[in-house]
């Protein structure tokens, strides 16, 4: 390799890249519009701040929260799967707030408490 197939490899490298216009970068960026009233806000709110203070509360979210999708499943017919039932449960418009709330009972019981939370798991 001599010096003029240097130098060329270098502009190759060096002119190399993106160029996109500015009013098309802005609007690449730009979040997909989103509802102007967010009905569940109150319930998110709500459940994110729910304290987890006793042993009792905690150890009933934990039993009524399940830890999977209850809605999951396979319908079968004479041993032969005819379709599946997908989870459902991110439906749930407070889906994560739930899940949320139950995670915070099982560290309160395993961490405050002491508890044994295999039970749940």
């Amino acid at each position: 390799m001599n010096a003029s197939d240097h130098s060329t490899e270098e502009q190759l490298v060096v002119s190399w890249g993106w160029v996109e216009q500015p009013e098309a970068a802005a609007s690449s960026l730009q979040a997909p519009a989103k509802p102007s009233f967010d009905w569940f806000l109150p319930i998110r709110r709500y459940l994110d701040n729910l304290p987890v203070e006793s042993p009792a509360f905690a150890h009933r979210l934990c039993r009524l929260i399940p830890s999977q999708c209850p809605f999951e499943r396979d319908v079968n017919l004479f041993g032969r799967t005819l379709f599946h039932i997908p989870p459902l449960c991110k439906l749930n418009p407070v889906y994560e707030e739930v899940v949320a709330l139950r995670f915070r009972a099982l560290c309160y019981l395993a961490d405050d408490c002491g508890a044994d939370i295999s039970q749940y798991c």
